[in-house]
């Protein structure tokens, strides 16, 4: 049987798919940078370094379908001299050579997990991004990521293996980190978020919705060629994030009032701006294609989402 190969298997996202294409029954290869990080039970796949002159082919023979999330992240303390060229180099560089390689072996179809950053950075008020709007991407990571998109669809007119690209704003779930695990353990902790006025709408995606419209656009015949944006499909404000996520660990939220302006001044003051923006602003996903190309619903709900990402920070703290 063909393989479903999954590059950045240990990754947040890549666990979740690794783990959900053996509960599908499909035969999947993990691939993965170092052979200490493969997952066990499982055909796998060391790579070392991506970049353009990484050797992919032990991962791409007898596969199917290749669903790429290994990259280079955004980081919130870039600390590379040259940040761009450092996210080209994996992101662009790396996925395009792979996607060579995928081509000439044979692999019908490239799923891409890229970004809602190529979009742009924020939404005005009830005016969502959709797959339609011109690219605006505001940073490197961003830019990295519509670059590799761009040749990915070069590369699929001219040789005809598949290509599906997925838009996703943040990801959370069970074992998430950086700022919702450090949003979480405030909330835990007791401490007073002064954010109760703030009044925006962001989308974000549930691990498990995520991976499941994944595999939607592993197999549906209409994904291919196609790019798709995927959320929850339920808009949260931030007071209404904390609330969820408080509700869910069994607390009530603190939220004092504080003014926008002040919250801003404040995180001038403190060099957070772009912070502020992240957590005060509107991001909005539009996943109306989504849902009329392929027939896709987000199987799980907000509300249990939340509950099983509080579950998961307490399973790591009990285990410590």
């Amino acid at each position: 049987m063909p393989f479903l190969t999954i590059t950045g298997a240990t990754g947040f996202v890549g666990r979740a798919a690794c783990t959900e294409a053996v509960a599908r029954k499909r035969e999947v290869r993990a691939v993965t940078r170092a052979a200490s990080d493969m997952p066990p039970g499982m055909d796998h796949v060391a790579v070392g370094n991506i970049d353009g002159a990484t050797d992919w082919g032990p991962a791409l023979a007898n596969c199917d379908v290749l669903v790429h999330l290994a990259a280079r992240v955004h980081v919130m303390r870039e600390s590379a001299a040259d940040p761009l060229g450092s996210f080209r180099r994996v992101n662009v560089d790396g996925t395009l050579n792979l996607a060579r390689q995928a081509a000439a072996a044979g692999v019908r179809r490239f799923v891409f997990v890229s970004s809602i950053k190529v979009n742009g950075e924020s939404t005005a008020p009830g005016k969502p991004f959709s797959e339609s709007d011109a690219p605006a991407p505001a940073d490197a990571y961003g830019v990295s990521k519509m670059e590799a998109e761009q040749g990915l669809r070069e590369l699929a007119a001219r040789t005809g293996m598949e290509v599906a690209i997925i838009r996703p704003p943040l990801v959370y779930g069970s074992g998430v980190k950086a700022n919702f695990a450090a949003l979480l353990g405030a909330i835990q902790k007791g401490w007073p978020l002064p954010l109760g006025a703030v009044q925006n709408l962001r989308s974000f995606v549930a691990i498990d919705n995520l991976v499941d419209f994944i595999f939607t656009c592993a197999d549906h015949p209409l994904a291919a060629n196609e790019t798709f944006l995927v959320s929850d499909g339920h808009d949260l404000s931030t007071p209404g994030l904390v609330h969820g996520l408080a509700r869910a660990a069994g607390m009530s939220a603190r939220m004092p009032r504080v003014p926008l302006w002040a919250l801003q001044a404040g995180a001038a003051l403190l060099g957070k701006g772009d912070a502020l923006g992240r957590l005060c602003g509107n991001l909005q996903l539009d996943i109306s294609r989504a849902r009329d190309v392929l027939d896709w619903e987000p199987p799980v709900a907000v509300a249990y989402a939340l509950q099983q990402t509080v579950a998961g920070r307490r399973d790591r703290e009990t285990s410590v």
